[in-house]
């Protein structure tokens, strides 16, 4: 049960400090969030902070900060990056330090996992805001190909690491 617990805890800091790695990032560069949440769906409970809203979401599988991406594509692509890669960086950082505990495995693991470029996955959007710029322009039949192609390459780095 003590291990569990230790599991849980861990595993929600570190998505509590990926997305608060975002928001850093996203306020030096001057894109406005709105919300961080832990967790998905129906609100159960939050607090505001400037003007960010903090939630707590009833179903455990996620977390995620609601950016204004208009703004955040307006960016420079070198400011788009540090935005979407700022969470795995954080994770990255406390793995280092966290080495060798479960905390710092589950960091690694936050962090590997989210430079995969599955959809929505920080590693697909930076994918897909380094086409937009080589392009000039959004192409959907390009963003969906990529989109499927690194589902595939996903899914099959995942059954080599089995």
């Amino acid at each position: 049960m003590m291990l569990v617990t230790v599991i849980v805890l861990s595993t929600v800091l570190a998505m509590l400090i990926h997305e608060l790695g975002h928001l850093a990032a996203a306020k030096a560069c001057g894109v406005p969030a709105s919300e961080l949440a832990l967790g998905l769906g129906p609100v159960v409970g939050g607090f505001r902070v400037g003007g960010v809203r903090f939630n707590l979401r009833l179903l455990p599988l996620g977390s995620f900060v609601r950016l204004h991406t208009k703004e955040l594509h307006h960016k420079p692509i070198s400011q788009q990056l540090i935005v979407h890669l700022a969470g795995v960086f954080v994770n990255l950082v406390a793995s280092s330090v966290a080495f060798g505990t479960i905390f710092g495995w589950i960091n690694l693991l936050l962090a590997i996992t989210n430079l995969l470029p599955l959809y929505q996955h920080d590693g697909w959007k930076c994918g897909v805001a380094l086409m937009r710029n080589l392009l000039g322009r959004r192409s959907s039949p390009v963003e969906w190909t990529f989109t499927f192609s690194g589902a595939v390459v996903s899914l099959v780095l995942l059954m080599c690491l089995r």
